[in-house]
């Protein structure tokens, strides 16, 4: 699987104009389950998101997770992160999750972090969303499992 992590101050996502999810302080993640993922890689994600030190301490070091803060995380469903852009100018998408099969892995993944104490929102899966955040730091992080 595969993430992209915002340190936000605030983040909050719209569907036809209505706010479907928010949070803040805390993280906005764009998740992408990817060709031969399983729950196990969503559950690795989770983990390894709830411990990463990617927030201030009170010396104004990242040293502290999101479950020391006690923060919250927006999580969005977002297959472009799969884009495979080495040939033309048309990225593919093809090492994408099927669409029923990312649409579970997604959902697993917020309910990972849920299972780990995180208050959770999320987006709407294959909708058209528009996303709003304002970027703490900023501090924005890529994650794929393949690589831990």
């Amino acid at each position: 699987m595969r993430a992209l992590l915002q340190r936000v101050a605030q983040a909050r996502v719209e569907v036809a104009g209505a706010t479907i999810g928010q949070t803040g302080p805390g993280l906005l993640i764009l998740v992408c389950a990817m060709q031969g993922d399983t729950v196990a890689e969503a559950e690795k994600l989770a983990a390894k998101i709830h411990k990463l030190r990617i927030f201030r301490d009170a010396a104004g070091k990242m040293n502290l997770a999101l479950k020391d803060t006690g923060g919250s995380a927006l999580v969005v469903s977002q297959f472009t992160l799969a884009a495979d852009t080495r040939s033309g100018n048309r990225p593919g998408f093809s090492t994408a999750a099927p669409p029923a099969e990312g649409e579970n892995l997604y959902l697993h993944f917020a309910q990972s972090l849920r299972g780990l104490g995180v208050a959770v929102e999320t987006g709407q899966f294959g909708a058209e969303m528009a996303v709003h955040l304002v970027n703490d730091g900023p501090v924005t992080i890529w994650m794929d499992t393949a690589t831990f």
